[in-house]
């Protein structure tokens, strides 16, 4: 049913007003049993559903229930009992959040969305939607991104923008990853799992005291997993194809030159903690991640015959894409790109904290980090030479960060935190192009060209909250934040060789241009909090924030780089919400509500004309322009459960929906987007999970099984050009089963799996269409198909 914005954001504060009532009304029945919010949590059950899980969020430690915000938090536990190993898996399971694994021109990227906010685009030159952070450390780029899940604590994510209390301004909102610290005494932990497609996962950490004050935690994990799509030789498959396409000699008889999809991953993680006192804690934690696998799990969707010359697809796990490209312009012979991605990064990072008094705590994090990846595009994913096109990439990205903290607790009446940032970034992207859909077979119209684009970005902030106890059940809280950053952009255009590139498309005259980009902006927060009751909290809140603005970091002529710059977008949210632990504590309910006024949202266009000084549709240049495409509202509503109804039963769920309307669309953007277009979708998401845990007797140990089970409503694709139609991706839902035993001791544990339980088919939800227009293709991602696996894992 489609609604205006009025009505919408009226039925989510309404629904979200009514419920406050009805729990309030609850929480007075129950109060008699409930315990107080400041008391230890009794467990109903030994299993995560119902533990008191304690936050961060506000930089001090309080409940999950007692925070203000809507956070969605998950535990090790609750990761271990549904098998979350990687980042994407919990977004699955958070209210209007959106992880999805990149590939084909993104290499090793991920694109975050929360409320329909973010970024999906992995270049460093362009700032992330959504805060990424392991240990309060920001992580400032999408590449890399597809984190393993090694050895933590909890997983906070936080929707709506932050900034008065986060190190780096974060629009959309934000992710915090907590590693567990370094403790006293020796423990550790192995999980080993073998599993379709010949899956190995090698998983271990242990802890250890050096002395009485120091201590040492290590973390390692590898993970492989043979591909899924299968990568065919045309020639070989069709051997009398009409485009006289041979096949290469060194095929298998089966045709399949590769698998993709792959998994190769290794990674590993030290910490030391120095602990002498209760007033000093410092933390030193070094990293190394490394990985080399296939590319994205690609098919082709969209194949124009009059184009292409050929149909190339070739059913739902196959692809044509060939990576290979004859000799023709600047390649005096034939070549292939690597049809794989290679990446490597460490860090270091210190985190030390320092207590001045009983009620002041001052907090360093200093961090460092670099990374490199490399891998290579088939742009058409089609083996026919006369429209090919692709690149090779090689990205080098470092960053540096400085955050400084003042906790201060003022008497009874205020809470403090006081602090400041400031980052720097250079990242260097060398890229050689080979664009020959552009000159349709004409080797004089080729575009072939090398970039090595150096981009530096600065980042400084101040930022300040005070959290005001005005009574003992209310607390006003007012947060500001000043950012003042800085980007600079040298574009380098070289012929193959390293000599002057023949200006074609008039790329060769941005060799050595210069662009820079400054600004400066104020976001505030403004919240109200009421406890009606021990088992019922209340809020209302109203922040700002943005993304900021920049240059155009692919501009293929110098009028794209010079008018390619662009404002921040920015976000003012309004959200209402309550918490609620009621019946004891077996029961959990969380609602929230939110409008958001979205303006100068950031987005690719279709058609550089206007920046070229073209009429509209009459651009003879390529565009990877990034402009200022609009304004609009977003509206919606999110419900999440914890139950654990009777001893061992524990069930968890979520709902979200959420609506978005454009209200002015600017001139750049053409017809690729309307006013009647939705501005987010999908708009219902959910998933629910059970798990029952069941004692065997005579000292058999227990048997858990858990079902999950996500849900993803239709989502957009956009239209292609010449087309009226938007393209939808059909909803899906995907289901996960799992039993476990463990022993009497729960130091043994053996669990069987099965992912995509009913083995959905389904494409991930950003399509990538760039090409349609002059070479007749478009190439989705498809997701993972059924794959069972069994772990042991074993505790010490």
């Amino acid at each position: 049913m489609q609604i205006n914005s009025r009505s919408g954001l009226r039925y989510a504060l309404l629904a979200t007003a009514s419920a406050a009532t009805l729990f309030t009304a609850t929480g007075a029945r129950a109060q008699d049993t409930a315990e107080t919010a400041s008391e230890p949590q009794q467990q109903t059950t030994n299993d995560a559903a119902m533990r008191e899980i304690i936050v961060t969020a506000q930089f001090r430690s309080q409940k999950l229930q007692d925070t203000p915000l809507s956070i969605t938090a998950v535990d090790a536990a609750l990761l271990e009992a549904r098998n979350q190993t990687d980042l994407s898996q919990v977004a699955g399971q958070a209210p209007n959040v959106q992880l999805t694994e990149m590939g084909g021109a993104f290499g090793s990227s991920m694109a975050v969305y929360i409320r329909g906010i973010g970024q999906y685009d992995f270049n460093p030159a362009y700032e992330p939607g959504v805060g990424m952070y392991i240990d309060d450390v920001y992580y400032a780029t999408l590449t890399g991104n597809i984190m393993d899940l090694l050895d933590l604590e909890r997983v906070e994510i936080l929707r709506g923008p932050q900034g008065t209390l986060t190190g780096r301004n974060s629009i959309g909102g934000a992710i915090k990853m907590f590693s567990v610290k370094p403790e006293p005494g020796s423990s550790g932990k192995v999980d080993v799992v073998y599993g379709a497609r010949e899956r190995i996962d090698l998983r271990a950490s242990m802890n250890f005291a050096l002395t009485d004050n120091l201590y040492a935690r290590v973390a390692g994990v590898y993970k492989h997993q043979n591909g899924y799509v299968d990568q065919l030789d045309y020639g070989c498959v069709n051997p009398d194809n009409e485009l006289g396409i041979t096949g290469n000699p060194s095929t298998p008889a089966n045709c399949v030159v590769d698998k993709l999809g792959e998994r190769n991953y290794a990674g590993v993680r030290g910490s030391l903690r120095f602990n002498p006192t209760d007033s000093f804690d410092w933390i030193v934690t070094g990293d190394y991640t490394w990985e080399n696998r296939t590319a994205a799990a690609g098919v082709i969707t969209e194949n124009n015959t009059d184009l292409t010359g050929a149909d190339f697809r070739c059913g739902k796990f196959c692809t044509y894409a060939s990576w290979y490209l004859p000799a023709g312009g600047q390649a005096g012979q034939a070549y292939y790109m690597p049809n794989s991605v290679k990446f490597w990064g460490w860090g270091v990072s210190s985190d030390m904290s320092v207590n001045l008094s009983d009620s002041i705590n001052v907090k360093s994090i200093t961090a460092y980090r670099e990374y490199q990846q490399t891998y290579g595009t088939d742009d058409d994913y089609t083996p026919n030479p006369n429209i090919g096109g692709g690149g090779f990439n090689d990205l080098t990205f470092r960053f540096f960060s400085q955050e400084l903290r003042v906790n201060a607790e003022l008497g009874d009446f205020a809470d403090l935190t006081v602090g400041g940032y400031y980052s720097d970034q250079k990242s260097v992207y060398f890229t050689r192009q080979d664009i020959r859909y552009i000159g349709m077979g004409n080797p004089a119209l080729f575009l072939q060209f090398q970039g090595d684009d150096p981009v530096r970005a600065d980042s400084k902030a101040l930022f300040g909250t005070v959290i005001l106890h005005p009574t003992p059940n209310l607390n006003v809280t007012g947060g500001l934040r000043y950012t003042k950053e800085h980007k600079d952009y040298t574009f380098v255009r070289k012929a193959w060789d390293g000599g002057p590139l023949v200006d074609i498309f008039g790329v060769g005259a941005l060799d050595g241009s210069v662009a820079e980009y400054d600004g400066d902006r104020v976001d505030y927060r403004i919240s109200v909090d009421y406890r009606f009751s021990d088992e019922v909290l209340a809020y209302a809140t109203i922040s700002t924030g943005f993304k900021g603005g920049g240059v155009t970091a692919r501009p293929f002529t110098q009028a794209q780089a010079v008018n390619g710059t662009f404002d921040p977008e920015t976000l003012t949210a309004y959200e209402v919400g309550v918490k609620t632990d009621l019946l004891g504590r077996t029961l959990r309910m969380n609602l929230s509500g939110f409008y958001n006024d979205y303006k100068n949202m950031q987005l690719p266009i279709a058609d550089c004309a206007i920046l070229d000084g073209f009429p509209p549709g009459e651009d003879p240049f390529p565009c990877a322009a990034i402009s200022n495409a609009g304004d609009g509202e977003m509206y919606g509503v999110e419900f999440e459960l914890q139950a654990s109804p009777i001893y061992g039963l524990d069930i968890d769920a979520t709902v979200s929906w959420i609506e978005g309307n454009w209200k002015r669309i600017g001139p750049m953007v053409g017809n690729n987007i309307r006013l009647e277009d939705p501005l987010t979708t999908p708009n219902w998401r959910g998933s629910f999970g059970i798990q029952y845990r069941g004692e065997l007797g005579d000292n058999a140990g227990t048997v858990t099984p858990r079902f999950d089970i996500a849900y993803t409503g239709k989502q957009g694709m956009g239209r292609l050009p010449g087309s009226s139609e938007l393209d939808f991706n059909p909803a899906r839902a995907i289901a996960n089963a799992r039993v476990t035993w463990r022993n009497a001791d729960e130091d043994l544990a053996i669990s069987f799996e099965v992912q995509n339980l009913f083995d959905k088919y389904y494409y991930l939800p950003i399509r990538f269409a760039a090409l349609y227009a002059s070479a007749g293709t478009t190439y989705s991602n498809v997701g993972r198909p059924r794959e069972w696996a069994f772990t042991v894992q074993k505790k010490f």
